[in-house]
């Protein structure tokens, strides 16, 4: 791993999370994609994830997730780092690892497996494979049914040295809280729920998040982030409320919109975006209007 600290490879900020486009059939739009993320950096994003939770990891097939991956390093030439999502059990993943760090990625986001509920002990071997693959360093993500406490969270940071970053996929600010207060400076920790929460987030002293917004509104991501490190709640909130939350309620209708909502918005921007692979769905043809309604009041941001 290096010696820079990961703080300083990921400074507070914004971390996009763009979306894996596909063609009408399903075949992976790179071209589409690579396009997508010169949009991206246009911005001063501090990096951004390929192939993550957004960017339909676990729908990619080998090939296709080194070709995204390869892409993204490829297309950002230096400009700001690249994540790469890893995930599946721990010889996938490794695998995974592995492709990645040839490929040029600067560290690992690790997504639950795909067996639900292990023993904590399971998981512990989950990451320390992934951990033992690479010198790369490496962020969990807690995402549906990874929910740890505090003193698992201590056991994992002692378990996996290159384990440095830590996602909060959970919204439950009572339990970061413990998990921060017990490991301090151990971890970066980063928000990780989505654009609505930043207020919780930032009120509590995290300065990184995750935005799904960032594939289709860059600005508005990167303006959420100054209000809120600015502490000007007053802005944050009319922000929040007007640009934010139609979006997330319309995301949290059904399982899965939140990556076809966003896929539909980039169609609506004339992006690629396209379908969502099975078992995710896309955004029912009714509710299109919604999401040009919502586009339209970006305008300022786009």
């Amino acid at each position: 791993m290096s010696d820079q600290p990961f703080s300083e490879l990921i400074p507070e900020g914004v971390i996009g999370f763009p979306v894996t486009p596909f063609h009408a059939d399903y075949a992976l739009n790179l071209e589409g994609f690579k396009n997508n993320l010169e949009v991206i950096l246009q911005e001063p994003f501090t990096t951004f994830v390929a192939a993550g939770g957004t960017g339909e990891m676990y729908s990619l097939d080998r090939e296709e997730y080194v070709a995204v991956v390869q892409s993204a390093v490829n297309v950002t030439e230096g400009r700001m780092p690249v994540i790469a999502g890893v995930g599946y059990g721990s010889r996938i993943a490794v695998s995974m690892a592995t492709e990645a760090a040839k490929a040029g990625a600067a560290a690992l986001l690790i997504l639950p497996p795909y067996y639900p509920n292990p023993a904590f002990e399971g998981l512990a071997a989950y990451c320390k494979a992934i951990g033992n693959a690479t010198n790369l360093p490496m962020l969990i993500y807690t995402r549906d049914w990874l929910n740890l406490s505090a003193e698992q969270a201590e056991k994992l940071a002692e378990e996996v040295p290159t384990l440095v970053g830590w996602k909060d996929g959970q919204g439950e600010l009572r339990n970061f809280q413990r998990i921060r207060s017990r490991l301090g400076e151990r971890f970066t920790w980063i928000g990780g729920v989505g654009d609505d929460h930043v207020s919780g987030y930032y009120g509590i002293g995290v300065r990184r998040y995750t935005s799904s917004i960032s594939a289709v509104a860059p600005k508005l991501s990167i303006l959420l982030h100054e209000v809120a490190a600015a502490r000007d709640e007053g802005t944050l909130a009319a922000v929040t409320d007007k640009h934010v939350l139609p979006l997330y309620n319309l995301r949290t209708r059904c399982k899965g919109y939140e990556v076809s909502a966003m896929k539909t918005l980039l169609e609506l921007r004339d992006l690629a975006g396209g379908p969502v692979r099975p078992p995710l769905i896309d955004v029912k043809t009714e509710e299109h209007a919604e999401l040009q309604a919502i586009l339209d009041g970006w305008k300022e941001f786009l």
